[in-house]
């Protein structure tokens, strides 16, 4: 900087006009640092530059500002509103570092989930950083959003900042204390991966409360404008920015696994060379059976692209035309029913299906497209024992080396229907073990016993309805209701001994 460039600045800020428009401050290399908007360009401009203004500041990020302004150009327009809608415009389009710096000032409340910890809790923070964390804001709503975490407390059964859980000795978890278990109608004591589960229902509850927000923000934005208060107008200009932003790095963040290395898109061309495919694979869709010895019988299916997870589009069938062990005839079901909604729906077919099996699960899925009259798409077995790949045609089995890249895309795809299918499982298992305390209360048949789960959905939350809650279910008086709910709230019997269900 020369030693006259201060006093042409100031020379400029002199002949700046008493009238509305917008000012975008630049350092000494000409980079947009801030842009603001101003009722009267030559009062606001001409504030920075008043002596001794830097030292006086309270706030570090407008001192720092101050030092580093080397020329400031204006645009000058017709009314404040219209330069409110022109600053907004430009920020977008430049994002200058220190428009961002005050977005992010800690004024406002944002919510914090590290996918790091065990037990991801939902912690309130004013500071975003750049790490591997999920967050949500900034909302501008405090009240608002406490009282939404309480609600989520209670309705997911998630942990917040002031959680305490307890490790139990079989590995699980104890969520809250006694005083909090009572308060709270989900289950207490859960595994870490139960509660994982958890934590992804809040996040897509709380993503989707953060979109109804954002229309209301807009909402308060346009009237504020619409009195003439500037000020908050563009204060929730800067939190309606600050949002949209989370929102799509949010976004980006659920589409993207983490913990995955990038360069998927040569892995995918390898595998492309390596199956004989028309082009790289970016759509797969991989399905598994999981059971155990014929019962509980489910199936699920991921949907990976780009090499990646997607999991708006990952889906779990329980099994519907058969009752039994016969994993061809649920491949054959589930891969049909897939199938079947996507070409009614007039939806495109994925770039590669992938089954979880050898031969005959890939005989059972081609089945199913020739029952819709369906032409498949490449379509590919993975047997697990030697990661063999399977055709459907003539063509010999693969073995790819092990550390082949599109070898591995396959195995991440299969290994996370897998998990998948068997996370379904244990889910039904475990609502099937609770709801069988049920067989023990006397007189309860079939009916009945229907009536009340399709009431209440499963038996935490029946344990937790009230007398009257249960009378009020179709076969059922209020003796009947008071004996059921005195049975679910019985002691539990001493260790070896059976539970008395006239107790």
């Amino acid at each position: 900087m020369s030693d006259h460039q201060p006093i042409t600045l100031k020379e400029k800020v002199r002949q700046l006009p008493d009238k509305p428009g917008v000012y975008l401050m630049k350092d000494r290399l000409g980079r947009i640092i801030y842009v603001g908007k101003a009722r009267s360009l030559k009062k606001r401009v001409s504030s920075y530059f008043q002596r001794g203004r830097a030292r006086t500041v309270a706030q570090p990020k407008i001192r720092a500002l101050i030092g580093l302004i080397a020329d400031v150009e204006t645009i000058e327009v017709k009314s404040e509103p219209e330069a409110l809608l022109l600053e907004g415009k430009l920020i977008k389009q430049w994002r200058p570092r220190y428009n961002t710096d005050f977005t992010d000032d800690k004024r406002f409340l944002l919510v914090r989930v590290d996918p790091g910890e065990e037990l991801p809790r939902f912690r309130l923070t004013r500071l975003r950083k750049e790490d591997r964390s999920r967050y949500f804001g900034p909302f501008a709503h405090s009240g608002l959003l406490r009282k939404t975490l309480a609600q989520m407390r209670r309705q997911f059964g998630i942990l917040l900042g002031d959680g305490t859980p307890q490790a139990q000795p079989d590995g699980t978890w104890r969520l809250y204390d006694d005083v909090r278990e009572e308060l709270y109608g989900t289950e207490n004591t859960v595994t870490a991966e139960a509660y994982r589960r958890r934590v992804e229902d809040a996040c897509t509850f709380l993503e989707g409360k953060s979109r109804e927000w954002l229309e209301t923000l807009r909402t308060e934005m346009a009237a504020a404008a619409g009195r003439q208060e500037f000020e908050k107008a563009a204060e929730l200009r800067d939190v309606v920015f600050a949002l949209e932003e989370t929102l799509r790095k949010t976004r980006r963040f659920e589409r993207t696994d983490p913990t995955r290395p990038e360069g998927d898109g040569e892995a995918l061309e390898a595998l492309q060379r390596a199956l004989g495919l028309p082009q790289p694979p970016r759509t797969m869709e991989c399905f598994d059976i999981s059971h155990i010895s014929g019962t509980f019988v489910v199936a699920s299916m991921v949907h990976f692209a780009d090499g990646k997870p997607d999991k708006d589009h990952y889906r779990r069938f329980q099994i519907k035309s058969f009752v039994g062990n016969d994993d061809f005839r649920a491949m054959e079901e589930v891969v049909g029913r897939r199938y079947r909604r996507l070409a009614e729906e007039k939806k495109p077919l994925p770039d590669l299906v992938v089954i979880d099996g050898g031969r005959g699960q890939i005989g059972a899925a081609l089945k199913a497209f020739v029952a819709l009259d369906l032409e498949p798409p490449p379509l590919i077995g993975l047997a697990k024992q030697h990661e063999t790949i399977i055709f459907p045609d003539a063509r010999p089995p693969l073995n790819l080396p092990l550390n082949h890249p599109g070898l591995n895309v396959l195995q991440r795809l299969r290994d996370e229907a897998h998990r998948f299918a068997n996370t379904y499982n244990a889910d039904l298992r475990s609502k099937k073990i609770r709801e069988s305390v049920l067989d023990d209360f006397p007189g309860l048949g079939p009916v009945r016993r229907a009536a009340l789960l399709a009431t209440f959905g499963d038996i935490d939350k029946l344990r937790a309805a009230s007398v009257d809650a249960i009378a009020e279910v179709d076969g059922f008086g209020g003796r009947m209701a008071a004996d059921l709910h005195a049975f679910l709230h019985r002691p539990a019997p001493p260790p070896g001994e059976p539970a008395d269900p006239n107790a």
